[in-house]
């Protein structure tokens, strides 16, 4: 297996793919991996959307199986996609950006193995998973690709690709297939040894356990907790783009993070309202019940608190209506 070319894409990537399909020669002297974002209980059919219209053969990736070039391997859902020489790895580590398959574990598999001879290609998405492993399949001698964001679905992440690091190419997606012939058959050029961070990341997102010495060599801790398993999370020593990782493995950039952050932050005042809108109904009950005993002193205060929660309870419903507000602006 002489070449690879990795390709991630979330939000609008199945149509992206398909396009590319369109043009990809069927002669590629390449190995195909695909990662796009799929729930962890979707079926493995995307394989099956792509070999519609793919000129080369399309299957689903099945852990250890050799890569041939002039085939195209989709991941699996629920386990990323991991390149190890010329063999399909695939890894039940912990999720990356709140995906597995997740993008950038593909792309820096592809850089350690492949080196000089990787293509890493990022298509269009939500957020910014992929950029931090394209850069890595970058420093790793390969060769890096995005979608013109201008045509992109979602322009997050091709745009956040360009900034993390000096993207080679950018090309609309109806060139790509050409582009990728080109690149595919001009000689690689050197490769450098991987970096040892890169390398232990990929060993992460195949599921091996990673100890605190090995965590501090990745990055410093920080005064935040993962989202995921509430553990410390440590700031990562290679940027950017910001991210960070967990003991356990759980890796986010600050993007991602912010937007886990702001759904618990939602998920928190919706059970703080619950509580209190229970509370304003349970002691207006009692003060009803207590009016019907004559008891007006306890009536009076049990009116009182159920007021008070009644105006918590209106603080709430507008903070949220503002927080709703400000994600759908941001979404738009």
């Amino acid at each position: 297996m002489d070449r690879i070319i990795a390709i991630g894409g979330s939000a609008g990537a199945i149509g992206a793919v398909r396009a590319l399909c369109d043009t990809l020669p069927k002669d590629i002297p390449a190995a195909v991996c695909i990662v796009i974002h799929v729930g962890a209980r979707g079926g493995n059919l995307i394989a099956d959307v792509f070999g519609e219209r793919c000129p080369i053969p399309v299957e689903t990736a099945v852990d250890g199986r050799k890569l041939e070039h002039g085939r195209a391997y989709v991941a699996a859902a629920d386990h990323h996609l991991i390149v190890a020489d010329d063999t399909i790895r695939l890894g039940r580590g912990p999720r990356e950006n709140l995906a597995r398959p997740a993008i950038d574990p593909l792309m820096r598999s592809a850089g350690v193995s492949c080196g000089s001879r990787a293509i890493g290609v990022v298509l269009t998405g939500m957020l910014n998973d992929g950029s931090a492993g394209l850069a890595d399949l970058k420093r790793c001698g390969g060769v890096t690709v995005v979608q013109n964001p201008i045509e992109a679905t979602a322009r997050d992440m091709p745009l956040a690709a360009l900034a993390a690091s000096d993207i080679d190419y950018q090309t609309p997606i109806g060139e790509l297939g050409a582009l990728l012939k080109m690149l595919t058959t001009a000689p690689p050029g050197p490769s450098p040894p991987p970096p040892d961070d890169i390398r232990l990341e990929v060993e992460i997102a195949l599921g091996r356990p990673t100890g605190t010495e090995e965590m501090n060599r990745l990055g410093n801790p920080v005064a935040l907790s993962c989202p995921d398993c509430g553990g410390v999370l440590s700031q990562m020593k290679n940027a950017p783009p910001l991210r960070f990782r967990c003991q356990v493995g759980h890796g986010y950039t600050g993007e991602v993070l912010a937007v886990k952050q702001e759904g618990s932050v939602d998920e928190a005042m919706r059970v703080a309202l619950r509580i209190v809108e229970e509370r304003a109904t349970l002691t207006k009950k009692m003060a009803e019940e207590a009016r019907r005993d004559g008891l007006r002193h306890s009536a009076i205060s049990f009116e009182r608190t159920a007021a008070r929660s009644q105006e918590h309870v209106e603080t709430l419903r507008d903070a949220l209506r503002k927080v709703g507000g400000k994600r759908t602006t941001s979404v738009a």
